[in-house]
């Protein structure tokens, strides 16, 4: 049994006898922290639910916007991934970021982490509840309100994070396996009719469709299709060989998701044609217009399986969001950046018990509030919900970039300078731009008031400076517990060097 660590001074009483403040280790390989992040990003639920409107904004020009977000994350993923060789933490954003540029900051990003988890899977929830409840009116004809479905599928996720990890890697494997399958089946159908009534359009992938009105908006949804992929560093302490597993399932997932989104999203223009997509997007129908050509290109039960998948792949979505979400509850908790018991895991399953219990509250209050007034589960809940977690997100990914040049920047621990100063700089600028964007058309996204867009962004900074000032707060009444912010369990992590060396960043910044 791991001893709980405490603060220096602390007055608190020791946690319960069955509880331990260690994840379990050596529990994940690589194929599953793979699965975590593919099924977080949700193919179906991204393609059929969230693509028809980034369709309707940026038209023709969708499936490249897709192909940039991943080629941008993948040179993000160069720094980041040279990074987790040497910091593992349950709070991965928080943690680099604390690492590269100083506790503070990484306290504010731990929040803002917090804060965009939570509002992302709150949203999916909602969206969850409200395809359940579509799909089984359409296959039984029995009408079942959204939220019922909402609070059951909560009941099941929060049970699933209660259990071992691998229970749930297991989970989100088979969803993902079947969703992926029935956007194979969609895509064969239309390049067997001759793809599509406009033949193949590959002018759909120039460059020069990016200048179309609405493209700043459409960033939102294409770079937040690939949200979750910290999911590798998430679970570095419960993964065998980090040092491999993590890189190795970052650039698996990523590569995947990129090639993936571009050829479906390509597909979906080529099935209704790039000079009409557009504006089926925008009608009646759009929401269902991957449906629909389903149905019309591969049949009726190609379209009936696809609407029984989406509700497994938002359920999968879901899952993801909320074990993510709940590790950096643990994390916080546990260098007391929150209360110390959110930083406890159960004896038996080693989950962290508090922090899933807290998840799933801020989720129920969420689909209460949706209720009571009577907001619609996907065009409120969800849209906004996910523009600021997405949005936050971002945010974290351009700070992340930096980090990773301010943790090598004295020693780059015989890596190559274009790996962990040009490619960061790079992915920070090209962040930068894309956060920039989407401020601008976060309007289309949300189909808010000025006032709510506000609303709906002014958290984010706001969670940022409260995080500071809580890591600020503990550095000036006890520094020696300021210092031991980012490091975890499991710090300091092994050097691959092997050569007994500090690690690149760690030399002259304890007081950052």
């Amino acid at each position: 049994m791991t001893t709980q660590r405490f603060t220096p001074g602390s007055a608190a009483p020791p946690s319960p006898p069955t509880s331990h403040t260690t994840l379990e280790r050596n529990a994940i390989g690589t194929g599953d922290l793979v699965f975590f992040v593919v099924a977080a990003a949700a193919p179906l639920t991204v393609m059929a639910g969230a693509a028809p409107v980034a369709i309707a904004m940026a038209g023709r020009a969708a499936p490249l916007g897709y192909l940039l977000s991943g080629l941008l994350l993948i040179v993000f993923a160069a720094g980041f991934t040279a990074m987790s060789r040497y910091v593992r933490n349950a709070g991965a954003f928080y943690a680099y970021i604390g690492r590269g540029l100083g506790r503070a900051a990484g306290a504010g990003s731990a929040y803002v982490a917090l804060l965009s988890y939570n509002a992302v899977e709150v949203g999916l929830l909602a969206v969850f509840g409200r395809f359940t409840a579509s799909g089984f009116s359409a296959l039984t004809g029995a009408r079942v309100p959204w939220w019922a479905w909402a609070l059951a599928g909560l009941a099941a996720i929060a049970l699933l994070g209660y259990r071992r990890v691998t229970l749930s890697a297991k989970v989100l494997g088979a969803a993902l396996v079947l969703e992926v399958l029935i956007l194979l089946v969609f895509e064969a159908a239309v390049c067997a009719h001759g793809g599509g009534p406009d033949g193949p359009q590959f002018g759909a992938l120039s460059p020069e469709h990016l200048g179309t009105a609405g493209a700043g908006g459409m960033f939102v949804l294409s770079v937040g299709a690939f949200i979750g992929f910290e999911a590798t560093a998430i679970y570095a302490e419960e993964a065998r060989r980090p040092e491999r597993s993590v890189p190795r399932a970052t650039y698996a997932a990523v590569g995947f998701l990129a090639l993936f989104y571009t050829f479906t999203v390509w597909t979906i223009v080529n099935a209704y044609g790039a000079d009409r997509v557009q504006a089926v997007a925008n009608g009646e129908a759009g929401t269902d217009m991957v449906f629909a050509a389903t149905g019309r290109f591969a049949g009726a039960w190609a379209a009936d399986a696809m609407h029984v998948l989406i509700v497994t792949s938002t359920f999968a979505a879901t899952l993801a969001f909320h074990n993510g979400a709940t590790r950096y509850f643990y994390a916080l908790g546990r260098e007391r950046l929150l209360p110390r018991r959110l930083g406890t895991v159960t004896a038996h399953s080693r989950s962290p018990a508090a922090a899933v219990i807290l998840q799933s509250a801020i989720a129920l209050l969420v689909v209460l509030a949706t209720v009571l007034t009577g907001r619609d589960p996907y065009a409120v809940t969800f849209l906004w919900t996910s523009g600021t977690g997405i949005l936050g997100v971002m945010l974290l990914q351009a700070l992340a970039a930096l980090a990773v040049v301010g943790f090598f920047r004295r020693d780059r621990g015989g890596l190559p300078a274009w790996r962990v100063v040009a490619a960061p700089l790079l992915a920070a600028a090209g962040l930068a731009t894309v956060i920039v964007l989407v401020c601008a058309d976060f309007g289309l996204l949300t189909s808010a008031p000025t006032g709510t867009n506000i609303a709906l962004l002014v958290p984010l900074p706001l969670a940022f400076a409260l995080g500071t000032a809580v890591a600020l707060r503990i550095r000036r009444r006890d520094p020696r517990a300021y210092r031991r912010l980012t490091t975890g369990e499991t710090e300091p992590a092994p050097d691959p060097r092997e050569d007994g060396e500090d690690a690149p960043g760690d030399r002259g910044d304890e007081d950052r």
